[in-house]
């Protein structure tokens, strides 16, 4: 079980968090859609759910899998974008390249230190994948995990596209 809730402005106090049916609260609170909606959930897969229309009824686990894929790239994409608008300017031939290129092929830079964070899916890079992650500054790559539902969030989290945060009790 699951809830989604209108999230108020910043200025605002935020809402009381909601408890279940049994009166606990909810373990896991994840705020998204661009700070729109807050969610509660006992379980990272019912967070995954909010983000990817038709999660929880994926019953094969390669299904889960893909779609999560599906929604680290779409991530990305949006991600990438946002980061290079205005900034392009400042980047080599090369650089802008990898950065406008389409994303049918992970990029495959073997170096990055363009003044604009490349945006990478881990699965498509060592050791989950077969191409090397490129070297260059941690800070200048951004990486979506979408290995696991807790890892895709963490991802997003530390990405900056949703806030998650988890009691400590479930």
């Amino acid at each position: 079980m699951t809830v989604i809730i209108r999230n108020v402005s910043e200025a605002e106090r935020p809402p009381a968090p909601p408890v279940d049916a049994e009166g606990r609260p909810y373990r896991y609170e994840m705020i998204y859609s661009g700070g729109a909606l807050r969610g509660y959930a006992h379980e990272p897969e019912e967070l995954v759910g909010m983000l990817v229309p038709g999660y929880p009824e994926l019953g094969a686990d390669d299904e889960r899998a893909a779609a999560r894929v599906a929604l680290a790239l779409h991530v990305q994409v949006r991600l990438q974008a946002e980061l290079a608008a205005g900034r392009l300017g400042a980047c080599g031939e090369e650089e802008r390249a990898v950065l406008l290129g389409g994303r049918h092929e992970p990029p495959a830079p073997a170096h990055w230190t363009a003044p604009v964070p490349l945006v990478l899916v881990a699965s498509f890079y060592r050791p989950a994948g077969s191409l090397p992650r490129p070297s260059g500054p941690a800070g200048l790559q951004i990486w979506l995990d979408p290995a696991g539902d807790w890892a895709l969030l963490t991802s997003l989290h530390t990405a900056g596209v949703i806030t998650v945060g988890a009691r400590d009790t479930p």
